[in-house]
C-alpha cells in the first residue's frame, strides 16, 4: 500500500502507507535522550529495513533529540526515505509547549532541522498551529512558502489544523498534507487543559476533496484506554491486538489516511508493521463504525 504526497505538483512523493511517528524516542515528556539509546536507533534502522519510507520528526521533540537519532541511526538516507518535520513551536527548560511562529523563528527552525538532520533540503514541513495567537496564519504561510521558493522546503503542509483553518490555507497556497490528531476511540476536536487539538474526522472530507494525505497522531494513545468491546471483538476474530486493529482500521477508512504509529519498544514496532496485512471486511468496518 503506497500513498502519494502532493501528487498533482511537479515533485509528488510516494511512500509506503504506514509510517513511523519518533516522538516516543525521546525521555519522559517527550524531553531529553531515550532510556535505552541503543534500542532506539534499532527501531529507526528496523523500521525503515522493514520498508517505511516515512518518518515524521520535530526539532523540538527531545530537544532535537529524534532528528539527532535519525541522522545517526539512518545517514546517508536511503533515496526513498521521505523525513517529515514540524516548525511552530519550541520547549521551554520547563518542558511547556509555546509558539514559535515568527517569520524568523520559523526559519530559524528549517536551519536548525536541516543541520541537524543533514539535509540541503526538507521534502516535506508541517507548519504546527499553537492556537490563537499573534502572529496570523497568513503570515506564517507566507514565510513558509517564502522558504519554499529559496528551495529550503519542497512541500509545506498544516497541523492541528481547524476546518476552517484548512480552508484558509488552501487559498493562500499548495497545502501537501495535514497532520491532525485521529484514531477510532478520538475523531472530532479534544479540548484539554493545554487547548486543543482539531480532529481529523473535521477534515477529512476536505483532505479527499483535494488529495491531501492525513496523518493521524495519538491515534493509540487515546484508542487503547478505551477498552472497545467492538474493537476487542474484531481484534480476537483476526488474532490480533487491539493496538494493531485500530492501526488497520485507518488503514481501512481511507485511503488517504497515513498513520505513523509511534513506539520505543522494538518488539511493539513489529506488531504495529504486521498491522498492514490485516484485512478487513465490509460488515467488519460497518460494525466498528
Amino acid at each position: 500500500m503506497t500513498i502519494t504526497i502532493a501528487p498533482h505538483s511537479a515533485h509528488p512523493l510516494t511512500v509506503a502507507r504506514l509510517g513511523y511517528g519518533t516522538m516516543r524516542l525521546t525521555g519522559p515528556d517527550i524531553w531529553g535522550e531515550p532510556a535505552n539509546r541503543p534500542e532506539a536507533l534499532q527501531i529507526l534502522r528496523e523500521a525503515v529495513d522493514a520498508g517505511v519510507t516515512f518518518l515524521d520528526t520535530a526539532d523540538y521533540y527531545g530537544e532535537d533529540v529524534t532528528n539527532r537519532l535519525i541522522r545517526e541511526a539512518l545517514h546517508p538516507y536511503p533515496a526513498e526515505l521521505l523525513i517529515c518535520t514540524k516548525v511552530g513551536a519550541t520547549r521551554r527548560p520547563d518542558k511547556s509547549w509555546v509558539p514559535y511562529n515568527r517569520p524568523e523563528q520559523l526559519r530559524a527552525s528549517i536551519d536548525n532541522n536541516l543541520r541537524t538532520l543533514g539535509q540541503e533540503q526538507i521534502q516535506l514541513v508541517h507548519l504546527r498551529l499553537m492556537g490563537a495567537g499573534p502572529v496570523p496564519l497568513d503570515e506564517q504561510l507566507d514565510a513558509m512558502f517564502e522558504l519554499q521558493r529559496e528551495g529550503k522546503v519542497l512541500h509545506v503542509g498544516l497541523s492541528n489544523v481547524t476546518r476552517a483553518e484548512l480552508e484558509a490555507g488552501l487559498q493562500q497556497g499548495p497545502i501537501a498534507t495535514v497532520e491532525n490528531m485521529y484514531g477510532h476511540a478520538q475523531r472530532t476536536t479534544l479540548v484539554h487543559a493545554h487547548g486543543a487539538n482539531p480532529g481529523g474526522a473535521e477534515v477529512l472530507d476536505l483532505c479527499e476533496q483535494h488529495g491531501i494525505p492525513l496523518i493521524p497522531f495519538f491515534s493509540l494513545l487515546h484508542a487503547l484506554p478505551q477498552a472497545d468491546t467492538r474493537v476487542a471483538e474484531v481484534a480476537r476474530r483476526h488474532g490480533v491486538t487491539e493496538a494493531q486493529l485500530n492501526i488497520a482500521w485507518l488503514l481501512h477508512k481511507s485511503h488517504w489516511l497515513l498513520p505513523i504509529p509511534g513506539t520505543s519498544r522494538l518488539a511493539h514496532l513489529r506488531e504495529n508493521l504486521a498491522a498492514a496485512t490485516i484485512r478487513l471486511s465490509a460488515e467488519e468496518m460497518a460494525y466498528l463504525e
